[in-house]
């Protein structure tokens, strides 16, 4: 069963953030609703207060002058003696001896918890005969406790009021909002191939969206292209070898002729070479295609380069590797490196007369292998192009010597890679040079 949490990121995105925005703003109303509830009560007391101090200033100033004060519309004002006997003529207050102590150090108080409750101001003055008199201001503060209830509870009221139209609001602005992205969706769904989203004039996300959204598309659009052509080229350069074998192995069929049979057969294998390099050289192109990329190591070229030339078939033209005293390492895999040089010195010894001759120099932040030969060398006007997948210079000559016309883009491919260069030009033999970059590597990285 799907988690609550993968069940809310199904919900359309309309929904998420209207939710999301009412609860957020229910939670914030109700709680200041319920901080305003609760600070209603003091607010009241502190505005009694306020009018009792504006009503005990003059009734203290006509105490210190030896007159009675004045009456005052709501507030009761009363003349004590200092401990608490009125001396103005009126009845007794009900003020006990701890609340007379309270009203002479000048602090408010509540009376009355089980009648109507009385709120009182005090202050000591001094009549003209020196006698300490205590004036108290009172006012009634009937309703409070049900005045600050039905506030709370309108306050709540307003608070899911309030959350709900937010809700409302949310929802229409988002749904606008969103409406030029479902136009967008639906520009995509009715978009012909080879055609792009158009811009909208505002520089906004939709306008980014938009644009990455056309680049996603060339990319996509380039590597179909990319692998049609690839599968094309596959296609066409398996079919000869396939069908030579077919053609090979029925001519060995139609004539039992055993010296005719092994020629046939010696035929038949050279082809089964050539198909099996092909299909490896395809699949190695493949892998790098898909991103496989294994971490680079130190790998000292002057060691590898010598293997290499170790490895040539027999037959092949001499060949001699000048490097430098010390080593010279490159930033690649021992595999990278081994299948650059071996298909050099499978290109170079194709088309050298007597001599191949493979160089390492290395600089600071590069080193370089390259790799000359004396034959008849890369016309200009194919260097361009003598890396790319399945070109052959001359294809004849290609086709007879064993070429599948992958070795020098598995090559190209490699160092690109890792960040390298590659290069055609011509030796100081006239034939061919191959000059390879890679980045320098301390032995130690």
């Amino acid at each position: 069963m799907p988690s609550p949490a993968a069940l809310w990121s199904r919900r359309p995105m309309w929904l998420r953030i209207t939710v999301s925005v009412a609860a957020v703003t229910l939670a914030a109303l109700l709680g200041l609703a319920v901080v305003a509830g609760r600070g209603l009560g003091p607010l009241r007391m502190e505005s009694a207060d306020n009018e009792l101090a504006q009503a005990l200033a003059p009734a203290t100033a006509a105490v210190s002058a030896g007159r009675l004060p004045g009456p005052v519309d709501g507030v009761t004002l009363r003349v004590l003696d200092i401990a608490g006997s009125p001396v103005d003529g009126g009845p007794a207050t009900g003020l006990g001896p701890l609340e007379v102590r309270t009203l002479k150090a000048g602090q408010p108080l509540n009376t009355g918890a089980d009648q109507p409750r009385v709120r009182w101001l005090g202050s000591v003055v001094f009549t003209p005969e020196g006698t300490p008199r205590l004036v108290v201001a009172g006012t009634g503060l009937i309703g409070l406790n049900a005045s600050v209830r039905m506030a709370s509870h309108w306050l709540l009221w307003a608070a899911s009021i309030g959350a709900v139209l937010a809700a409302v609001a949310t929802w229409m602005v988002v749904r606008l909002a969103l409406r030029p992205v479902g136009r967008m969706r639906r520009s995509v769904r009715a978009l012909p191939s080879g055609s792009r989203l158009p811009l909208p004039d505002a520089d906004d996300e939709l306008r980014a969206l938009a644009s990455d959204f056309n680049a996603l598309l060339a990319r996509q659009e380039e590597a179909a292209q990319r692998l049609r052509r690839f599968t094309g080229d596959a296609a066409h350069e398996l079919r000869s070898p396939v069908a030579s074998i077919r053609v090979q192995a029925e001519v060995a069929v139609a004539n039992p002729d055993p010296e005719l049979a092994q020629e046939t057969l010696a035929d038949i294998l050279a082809e089964s070479e050539r198909l099996s390099a092909l299909l490896d050289g395809l699949l190695a192109l493949a892998r790098s295609d898909a991103g496989e990329l294994p971490p680079a190591e130190p790998v000292e070229l002057v060691t590898e380069a010598r293997a290499a030339v170790h490895r040539l078939p027999p037959g092949a033209p001499p060949a001699r590797v000048s490097g430098p005293l010390g080593r010279a390492w490159a930033h690649a895999t021992q595999a990278e490196v081994e299948l650059v040089l071996n298909n050099l010195l499978r290109n170079a010894c194709r088309y050298a007369r007597s001599q191949i001759v493979v160089s390492v120099l290395p600089g600071r932040s590069t080193v370089r292998v390259v790799v000359d030969d004396d034959g008849p060398g890369v016309p200009p006007e194919h260097r361009g192009r003598v890396f790319d997948r399945f070109y052959r210079v001359s294809d004849d000559r290609a086709r007879s010597s064993g070429g599948t016309g992958l070795g020098l883009a598995m090559v190209a491919e490699t160092v690109r890679r890792r960040g390298g260069r590659v290069s055609v030009g011509e030796s100081p033999e006239g034939g061919a040079r191959f000059q390879v970059i890679w980045r320098v590597a301390g032995p130690g990285a």
